[in-house]
This record gives structure tokens, C-alpha cells and sequence, in this order.
């Protein structure tokens, strides 16, 4: 009976050996890919699963949302500005099986789609466009990846425009026309306020033209005015060219 029972062990070791082989736990966040003999047998998963050693193979597929950081591209715009130019893109597999065997590498893949077509898209576009119209650029983005990857079973959800480094000629430039376009500005709205301006007073000497006593009442209030001040002020007195002619006949007619 021992030499039977020792007979045993060795079958009883390959046994534990294959079970522990077999048993995989997958979490929450994996799928497993399983070919049998080559065949795929569909996904799996989450939790325990059992696969057979030598006739089975499993691939595991995360789930889970990834952030891939798109590397620095040189980029031409439209306008023929050199730019260097970096994104953040987040994707997440949907659809395991196609991830597996429709790409070798699909996070490879993906991010080699994401630098073709940042390069790509920033080049149909101008340089303002693309430091005033970010959204719509990362729409675009996020609309042609997700296209493209959308066979392998990959869900592109979002894709920003992280940083965009401007040579330092052009930004001297942009100064430049940052300052002319201030200065433009400075010069218009003073022009308008001059108008502004000219079109008051032009009404007050419709209004003061229109009432003779107007003007010696504003005089008046002008004179009260400096006279609060407390200085030594040389007050000049306005008189009409009428009182002057007047006084220039009586004088005439006076020496007559």
C-alpha cells in the first residue's frame, strides 16, 4: 500500500501543478482573450477562470481609461509658422476580442495615429486659429483618432492641445502687433471722445446762441468759480462787438 500511495505523488504533483496553471483571477478592470488551438474562444472574465495549459492561451486587456501623453510634434500651420506642439490624449478598450486581434500593439498603435494626425490637422489650420480656436481643434482631433481606432475597438474620448511653444522671433512679433493693435485702440477711442466732446459743446452754443442772457449768466458762474480759489487771478472780461461799435460811434460823434 506504500509503495502504491508513493507511486502516486509524482501524478498528484503535475495534478496541483496544471490546476495552478489553470486558475487565473482577473479584477474588476480585465478582460481576458482566450484561444483555444489558436481559435479564439471569446472574452472572459472578470473574476475566476479557469484555462488549460498546453491547449489554451489567455491575453490579458485592461479596461481601464488610459492618458497617453502625445510626445512634442514640429508642426507647419497653414500660415507656415513653425511651432512645437504636445497633446494628451484618453482612450479606453471597449471591445477587447478586436483589440487583440485586429492590431499587434494597440497602445502603439493609437499613439502613432495620435501624433500622425496632430501634425496633420494642425497643419490645415493658422496659426491664430490655433491659440484662439483650441476647442474646436480638439474636437476635430478627437473625432478623426476615435474614427480611425474605432476597428480595433478603442474608444478615443478625449484629446487636448496641451502646449504650444512659439519661436522666439514670433513672439517678438506678436508683441509687436499686440502693441500697434493697443495703440490703434488708444487712438480711436480718443478720437471718439473728442467727437463726443465736440458734439456737447457745439449744442451749448446752440443753446447759449439762442438766449442772449446765457452768456453773461455763464460768464457769472465762471467768474464765482475762480474767485473761490483765494489767488491773485488777472480776470479777463469778454464784451460783445456790439458794446464796442456802440462805444466807438458814441466817441465819433463825441470829437464831432
Amino acid at each position: 500500500m506504500f509503495g502504491f500511495g508513493a507511486g502516486l505523488i509524482p501524478f498528484i504533483v503535475i495534478g496541483l501543478i496544471i490546476l495552478w496553471n489553470a486558475i487565473n483571477i482577473l479584477p474588476e478592470y480585465e478582460r481576458g482573450v482566450v484561444f483555444r488551438l489558436g481559435r479564439i474562444t471569446g472574452p472572459r472574465g472578470p473574476g475566476l477562470i479557469l484555462v488549460i495549459p498546453g491547449l489554451e492561451r489567455l491575453v490579458r486587456v485592461d479596461l481601464r481609461t488610459v492618458t497617453h501623453d502625445v510626445p512634442v510634434q514640429d508642426v507647419i500651420t497653414k500660415d507656415n509658422v513653425t511651432c512645437k506642439v504636445n497633446a494628451v490624449c484618453y482612450y479606453q478598450v471597449i471591445d477587447p476580442v478586436n483589440a487583440v486581434i485586429k492590431v499587434m500593439n494597440y497602445a502603439m498603435a493609437t499613439s502613432q495615429i495620435a501624433q500622425t494626425t496632430l501634425r496633420s490637422v494642425l497643419g490645415q489650420v493658422d496659426f491664430d486659429e490655433l491659440l484662439s480656436h483650441r476647442e474646436m481643434i480638439n474636437s476635430r482631433l478627437q473625432h478623426i483618432i476615435d474614427q480611425q481606432t474605432d476597428p480595433w475597438g478603442i474608444k478615443v474620448s478625449i484629446v487636448e492641445v496641451k502646449d504650444v511653444q512659439v519661436p522666439e522671433q514670433m513672439q517678438r512679433a506678436m508683441a509687436h502687433q499686440a502693441e500697434a493693435e493697443r495703440n490703434r485702440r488708444a487712438k480711436v477711442i480718443t478720437a471718439d471722445g473728442e467727437f463726443q466732446a465736440s458734439q456737447k459743446i457745439a449744442d451749448a452754443a446752440r443753446i447759449i446762441s439762442s438766449e442772449p442772457a446765457a452768456l453773461p449768466l455763464r460768464f457769472l458762474q465762471t467768474a464765482q468759480e475762480i474767485g473761490a480759489s483765494n489767488n491773485t487771478t488777472t480776470l479777463i472780461l469778454p464784451l460783445p462787438m456790439e458794446f464796442v461799435k456802440m462805444m466807438m460811434v458814441l466817441a465819433e460823434k463825441a470829437k464831432t
